[in-house]
C-alpha cells in the first residue's frame, strides 16, 4: 500500500477569502485564526477575509497564508485525514512543520510574522525575481553563475520551470542569456524581493537568532526540507535548515522525486490554490493529487474514504 504525504503552498497562492468556509463550519479552525492574533497582535481573520491592500505584503502575506494551511490541516487530523510524511513550497515548509509537530503553534505562528517582516526589510530595493520556462536547471545553473553580479535559482518548481533571483541587473542578464539559450519565456515576478537569493542571507541570520529560544521536537512524520530535498528526522538541525532556507534554494522537484521515490503515490494540498497540484503532475503524471481549499473539497475526500469522517 502506497504512503500519504500533505504539501503546503507558498506565497503567490493567497486570495482575500481563503479559507473563511472553514472558519464559518468548524470550531477547531476559529480557534487556529484566534491562536494566530494572540501571537502576533494581528486580526489574522480580518487580514485573510477582507478586501485589503495587505494580504499581498510579505510580512502580512505569511502569517495569513500559514494561519489558514494550520487552520485546514487540524480539521483534516479531525476528521481522521493523516499523512505519512510532508513538505511544503518556502513558507509552505512551516505548514509542514505544522504537520510534524516539531514546535508549539503559537511558536510557528510567531516565527513566521517575524521571518515574513525580516524578509521584507532585507532588501527593500534593486532585487528581482523571474521565471524562466522551457530550461533544465543545469542549464540554467550554469548560465546564472557565468552572468556578472548576484543571480542564483531561487526555486526549482517542476521540469520546465525554474525561478531565479538576485540583483534586478544580474537577474536581466541572466533572463536574456537564458532565452538566447532556448528558454520559451521569462517571466518577471511581481514580488516584493528578491526572496532565496544569497542577498537575503541577513533576514536568515536574524531568524536563527529567534530560532534560538524556540523549543523544537522530533517530528512524528518525517518532513523533507527545501533546502536539501530530504526527510528531517530528528530536531537537532530544524533550526540551522531553516535560517539558510531563507536565502538558499527551494529544490521543490527534487522534493518530491525523493517522496515518490519513498513509496508516496497520494499527495494531498493544502491550502489556497492548485500550484503545487500542478508542478506535481509535471513530475510524474501517474501520482494521485487531490486539493483542499474549500470545504466541499474536504468532503469529497471522505466521501472516498480517505479519513475517518468523524
Amino acid at each position: 500500500m502506497g504512503k500519504t504525504a500533505f504539501i503546503f503552498p507558498g506565497q503567490g497562492a493567497q486570495y482575500c477569502g481563503m479559507g473563511k468556509d472553514f472558519y464559518d463550519t468548524y470550531e477547531i479552525a476559529r480557534e487556529i485564526y484566534e491562536l494566530a492574533e494572540r501571537a502576533t497582535g494581528l486580526d489574522v481573520a480580518e487580514l485573510c477575509f477582507a478586501e485589503n491592500d495587505r494580504l499581498n505584503i510579505t510580512e502580512y502575506t505569511q502569517i495569513a497564508m500559514l494561519t489558514t494551511e494550520v487552520a485546514m490541516l487540524k480539521v483534516l487530523q479531525q476528521k481522521g485525514i493523516k499523512a505519512d510524511c510532508c513538505a511544503g513550497l518556502s513558507l509552505g515548509e512551516y505548514g509542514a512543520l505544522a504537520a510534524a509537530e516539531v514546535m508549539e503553534t503559537e511558536d510557528l505562528f510567531r516565527l513566521i510574522r517575524s521571518r515574513g517582516i525580516y524578509m521584507q526589510e532585507a532588501y527593500p530595493v534593486g532585487g528581482a525575481m523571474t521565471a524562466v520556462l522551457g530550461l533544465d536547471a543545469g542549464t540554467v545553473r550554469e548560465i546564472c553563475e557565468n552572468t556578472e553580479g548576484i543571480v542564483t535559482i531561487a526555486n526549482d518548481n517542476c521540469p520546465g520551470q525554474i525561478v531565479i533571483t538576485g540583483e534586478q541587473t544580474a537577474v536581466q542578464a541572466a533572463a536574456e542569456k537564458l532565452q538566447q539559450a532556448g528558454a520559451k519565456r521569462c517571466v518577471p515576478l511581481k514580488v516584493s524581493g528578491p526572496f532565496h537569493s544569497p542577498l537575503l542571507a541577513g533576514a536568515g541570520e536574524k531568524l536563527a537568532l529567534e530560532l534560538a529560544d524556540i523549543a523544537v521536537k522530533d517530528p512524528v512524520i518525517p518532513y523533507l526540507c527545501n533546502v536539501e530535498a530530504a526527510p528531517v528526522t530528528d530536531c537537532s538541525r530544524v533550526k540551522e535548515l531553516l535560517a539558510k532556507q531563507v536565502s538558499g534554494t527551494v529544490r521543490w522537484r527534487e522534493t518530491m522525486e525523493r517522496m515518490l521515490a519513498d513509496g508516496v503515490d497520494t499527495f494531498i494540498e493544502i491550502g489556497p490554490g492548485k500550484t503545487l497540484s500542478g508542478f506535481l503532475r509535471k513530475i510524474d503524471r501517474g501520482a494521485t493529487v487531490r486539493n483542499v481549499e474549500k470545504t466541499e473539497d474536504l468532503e469529497k475526500l471522505l466521501q472516498e474514504g480517505i479519513g475517518e469522517g468523524i
